[in-house]
């Protein structure tokens, strides 16, 4: 994924409006890129501050941050796990629906 790829990513992300294979490459991308990282940073500042600031609510959106990304790497861990138990159930239907034509051909 590149830089600009990633900043288009960026709204979706704090929106959690980003599907499986998006998260888990922007996840890579924004931990290793430290200007992606800033950019980040930046966005959820203004957009979280702004919110914050019209409710007057006190806030840390630093740590806030830094919470929901640990969070959503766990969530997207889940979701993958998620998506290896459905292949995993795809293919025993497969195989059962094999079965159940050979049974009903051969008897």
């Amino acid at each position: 994924m590149t830089c600009k790829e990633a900043e288009k990513l960026i709204p979706l992300f704090l929106k959690d409006e980003l599907d499986t294979d998006d998260l888990r490459e922007f996840m890579e991308h924004v931990d290793k890129c430290e200007e992606c990282r800033e950019e980040l940073s930046i966005q959820f500042l203004v957009l979280e501050g702004m919110a914050r600031l019209e409710s007057g609510n006190v806030f840390d959106l630093q740590n806030e941050l830094k919470a929901r990304i640990e969070e959503t790497e766990h969530i997207l861990k889940w979701r993958e796990s998620m998506q290896w138990l459905l292949y995993a159930l795809e293919g025993l239907v497969g195989v059962a629906l094999i079965t159940l034509i050979a049974l009903l051909v051969f008897f």
